[in-house]
């Protein structure tokens, strides 16, 4: 593996980690594709990702055959999908998404109670020269190079 990607590699699977530690939380999540959270027009609240995660979901993105973010006129999230309904990078996708704010799919996860997870997300992110969250497009955009 060159020099350069390994760091990049490395940021994926510690963020990878993260959102594996978070799925083994006890906490009650039921999403059964609601995708009211994925209208960032409708709702107002646009998922920020660290530069670590960004990393994680343009990797995904790419696994699925893509290699630009889709573009949504409609104001949805770009990586659902406009015929299917779904989450392009459902396996990849952010933190924020995983801790979304939709009421029936549970509601929010208080940040007290992921904050360990935040604070390692925001290590990856100073470790990759990241400066801090960035709204999901954009962070994505650049992720992809």
């Amino acid at each position: 593996m060159p020099r350069k990607e390994a760091p990049i590699k490395a940021a994926r699977d510690e963020v990878s980690a993260v959102y594996e530690a978070l799925a083994r939380r006890p906490v009650e999540r039921s999403c059964g594709l609601r995708t009211d959270c994925c209208h960032f027009k409708l709702t107002g609240l646009t998922p920020m990702l660290t530069r670590g995660e960004a990393l994680v979901a343009a990797h995904a993105l790419r696994a699925s055959g893509r290699k630009k973010m889709p573009d949504r006129a409609d104001g949805a999230c770009p990586l659902l999908h406009p015929g299917t309904g779904r989450c392009m990078i459902y396996e990849g996708r952010p933190f924020g998404c995983r801790t979304h704010f939709c009421r029936a799919a549970g509601g929010v996860i208080p940040r007290q109670q992921v904050l360990d997870l935040i604070r390692r997300l925001e290590r990856v992110d100073e470790q990759l020269g990241g400066d801090g969250p960035r709204p999901l497009p954009a962070a994505v955009r650049d992720a992809l190079g």
